[in-house]
Formats: C-alpha cells, structure tokens, sequence
C-alpha cells in the first residue's frame, strides 16, 4: 500500500482507496469493487464525509434489531472484507451475530480467501463456504446457508445489491443496509436504511451495540417501533441539500 501521511486532507479517503485496491491485489475484492468504491465516495462528499444525524437515527435502530434478533447474520462481499474486516468482527462479537461470505461475482477461491482473511482478523467462525440453500434470485448471491442468510430473521448487508435486499424483505427479514446513496434501491427497499460510510457505521454501530446492550429489551422494542425508513431517507436528502448550500454560499463571489 502507498504510504499516506495522516494529516493528508484526504487521509481517511485515500486509505479506503488503497485498502480496495489491496484487496484486488490479495484476490478478495473483484475488479468491479473499485467502481462501487468511487461511486459511494462520490456520496460521501455530497453528505460532507460526517456521520449525519439521520444516519445515527438509523444505527440506534439496526443496533436495537441487532440486539433483539434470534439469530442474526451480517453478510460480507470483497469490499467490506477489504475495508473493515476487524470491525466486522467486533461488531458482531457485541451482538452474537454470525458472519457469512455471500458473492455477486463469486468464485470458491475468493470466498476461501476472504474466509481466512476474517478469521486473521478475529472471526472464530465465518458462514459461506459450503452452502445448502438458495434464495430466488439469477446469481450467485442466491447461494446461502441454511443456518446464515436463510434462517436469519434480521440481516446486516453492507454495500448491497438491491435485487437480493428486496428478496430478503420479501421472505419476511428485517434487513439492515449501509448505502451512502439515499436514491438507491436498495435504501429505498432496505427495513433500516443508514446513509453513511462503510467504516464510520460500522464504528457507530459498535460504540451503540456496547451502551445499548445495558438498556432494558422494553427499550430497544421501543426504537424499532417508532423507527420510520422513509423519514430517515427524507431526511438524508435534506442533509444533503443543506450541505451543497453551505458549500455554494462559501464559494458566492
């Protein structure tokens, strides 16, 4: 990886960069990740690279289904593997969640690969290897465990496909995305939509998973009750215009 230094003003940037270029280099990430990289970057700077207050809103209540699920799953492709495996790990310690490896541009070698990445990172256990069901879907990310992705009752799936989101809200799961791109299908699909990047969710998350686990289940009931989707998406778009009229008011002439 290219030495960056950290007071570089694009430091945090420059290193997502690097790490999903890396991850192509290791076998993990497919080539078309350095695509989806770009393009939720280009988000993140409309959102003014913060985790915005609609954001947190909507990580209070995945952190809430997170705790009260019976079993839930979070699902990792090559670039979450490449960005924050470590978070990953720890975020699904705190919540008793499984891991499983669940491809769009599948092959055994890169699920074997990411696999053992996870586990250096600290997964005792990593779903995906070996599955035995299938969901309805025309790819490879139909293929899933029976004791994962297919029995899960809620599901964390960062950086998603829209079409597999909405086959898993069909199927009557409370799914749970991270998606810079409010407009997306997937966030407008999704139970719990949080708008922001990769790596500060999954730091939220971990941060509120720890304090939350302390509050009384009548409490966290109460999050997933009174949470609203489309207000959380609504008011992403309204952060980001007000975050484009400050810019355009510091550049007026």
């Amino acid at each position: 990886m290219t030495d960056i230094p950290q007071d570089h003003p694009r430091y945090e940037s420059l290193l997502a960069r690097e790490k999903v270029a890396a991850g192509v280099k290791m076998g993990i990430t497919s080539i078309q990740g350095l695509i989806a990289q770009g393009r939720g970057e280009s988000f993140d700077y409309l959102i003014g690279e913060r985790s915005t207050e609609s954001a947190l809103y909507s990580e209070r209540a995945a952190v809430a289904a997170l705790l009260l699920a019976k079993n839930p799953v979070i699902s990792v492709n090559g670039n979450v593997a490449a960005l924050a495996p470590e978070k990953v790990v720890s975020l699904a310690d705190i919540t008793g969640a499984k891991i499983e490896v669940n491809l769009f541009h599948r092959t055994e070698t890169r699920v074997h690969l990411i696999i053992e990445h996870l586990k250096a990172n600290g997964a005792s256990e990593v779903l995906g290897k070996n599955p035995d069901a299938t969901l309805e879907l025309s790819h490879d990310r139909r293929l899933v465990e029976s004791r994962g992705i297919y029995s899960a009752d809620v599901v964390l799936v960062p950086l998603e496909d829209g079409d597999r989101c909405e086959k898993l809200v069909e199927m009557g799961k409370t799914v749970i995305t991270i998606d810079l791109n409010p407009l997306s299908r997937t966030s407008r699909t999704a139970t719990i939509s949080i708008v922001d990047n990769l790596t500060r969710a999954l730091e939220n998350m971990t941060e509120l998973a720890l304090e939350m686990k302390k509050e009384r289940k009548e409490e966290l009931v109460k999050l997933i009750i009174t949470y609203e989707n489309k207000k959380a998406l609504s008011e992403a778009i309204s952060e980001i215009q007000e975050h484009l009229k400050t810019l355009s008011a510091e550049i007026e002439y």
